[in-house]
């Protein structure tokens, strides 16, 4: 019973920041994994990071030290922060929900409709 909604995807030169957004409603998000995926034309959906419910976070190695993933419990939202950006970072990218969640996507029980990156060089 969580919807997650995600904005802020945007057109951005290569270098440029852009922060994410993912509104949940219906649960609170404090008793959930929150992890973001990117999936990119004819590609896999692949893990960008998680937030644990109890705090630590975990990165994809290829955007680790670029990207930050924080919680916002009092406005039931998780923001992933991107700097840096390259151009192989464009894609759609999705919010999801778990209670007992990793860096597998099937493992999370709630996905968000997903917003669009796209990073020109």
């Amino acid at each position: 019973q969580v919807q997650l909604v995600e904005s802020g995807g945007a057109l951005v030169q290569a270098g440029g920041s852009l922060r994410l957004s993912c509104a949940a409603s219906g649960r609170t998000i404090s008793d959930y994994t929150m992890g973001w995926f990117r999936q990119a034309p004819g590609k896999e959906r692949e893990f960008v990071a998680i937030s644990w419910s109890r705090g630590t976070t975990v990165y994809a190695d290829s955007v680790k030290g670029r990207f930050t993933i924080s919680r916002d419990n009092a406005e039931n939202t998780v923001y992933l922060q991107m700097n840096s950006l390259k151009p192989e970072d464009t894609a759609v990218y999705y919010c999801a929900a778990g209670l007992r969640s990793g860096s597998r996507s099937r493992s999370y029980d709630y996905w968000g409709q997903g917003t669009q990156v796209t990073v020109s060089s």
